[in-house]
């Protein structure tokens, strides 16, 4: 039997066929594949085969489906080791706070750099729009011009309030949609303004760390009423990157891809070489130095800040 991975804990997993039932599967024995070392070898939105053990109502996943693309990160404590995130997915939104917690600007480019290069388009969610002061307005409408002017879409919602809500409707609309963040940004909040039935678990940002503590512990996948679904996952305080070479990694920061081919040297790495056209653009005012600061931080493999 074949079905889609909506849930996953780490040990066992939820299977759905076409005809919308549900299963609880687990792998059987070491589950490898070939070329990836993996904490979790299967995810949400994955197409699996699966079977029934004999005289159980349990199944066992048995084979997995090619993957269209996925998320993926480092693992953090086994640095040789990656999570995937989820997989097959139509787009992903990183919902980002300014405050409470924050949301660096490093972290955001390296979701971004992560989703170029698995050709997932991309969106970031402003969340909490209700507790910006005015200075905190001029830095979002700053970062959004940095984001915006590079294609990436920006959204300004309060979950709470359900402000703009219904741009993020129309936007994960008939689509696969991972939905990401920091612990504490409101991502449980966005998804119950989303789909009130659900009624997610959410929780307070912790006073002495400013960091959020974990509502959502395992990945899931939610349909969407008119349409699509969502894969909801547990918040990610850090985010390594993982299987991209420094010298390919200037091919996911648009503004560096569209420059390279200007630069004197082939092998260019737009470091401190003569000619390089990406230098001149960051002196100019062409490209965001922020951007170029987290461009020369992971391509240095000092990638893994919040």
């Amino acid at each position: 039997m074949q079905g889609l991975v909506t849930k996953s804990t780490g040990s066992w997993y939820q299977v759905q066929t076409p005809d919308g039932k549900r299963y609880e599967a687990r792998i059987k024995g070491k589950f490898r594949i070939k070329g990836m070392v993996t904490t979790n070898p299967i995810a949400v939105g994955d197409q699996v085969d699966f079977e029934f053990e004999p005289g159980s109502d349990n199944a066992v996943i048995t084979h997995l489906h090619p993957r269209r693309n996925y998320i993926i990160r480092k693992s953090i404590n086994l640095s040789k080791q990656a999570q995937i995130i989820a997989a097959n997915l139509d787009q992903a939104i990183l919902v980002v706070t300014l405050a409470s917690p924050r949301t660096s600007l490093g972290f955001i480019d390296r979701f971004l750099v992560t989703a170029e290069a698995y050709d997932i388009p991309a969106a970031l969610v402003f969340n909490k729009l209700d507790l910006f002061s005015e200075e905190g307005l001029e830095i979002l409408a700053e970062y959004e011009s940095i984001y915006e002017d590079l294609g990436y879409p920006c959204f300004e919602v309060s979950a709470l309030k359900g402000t703009n809500i219904d741009q993020v409707e129309a936007l994960i609309k008939d689509k696969t949609t991972l939905i990401t963040g920091h612990s504490g940004v409101g991502k449980s909040s966005l998804i119950n303004a989303l789909l009130p039935d659900l009624a997610l678990r959410t929780g307070e940002v912790s006073g002495w760390s400013d960091k959020g503590m974990h509502t959502t512990t395992f990945a899931e996948m939610h349909d969407l009423p008119h349409g699509g679904s969502i894969i909801d996952t547990p918040g990610i305080r850090e985010l390594g990157i993982i299987d991209i070479e420094p010298q390919e990694l200037g091919h996911f920061f648009p503004e560096i891809r569209e420059r390279m081919n200007g630069c004197r040297f082939n092998n260019c790495r737009h470091i401190n070489e003569p000619g390089c056209a990406v230098l001149d653009a960051v002196e100019e005012g062409e490209i965001a130095p922020t951007r170029y600061e987290s461009y020369l931080s992971i391509y240095h493999g000092n990638d893994t800040r919040a």
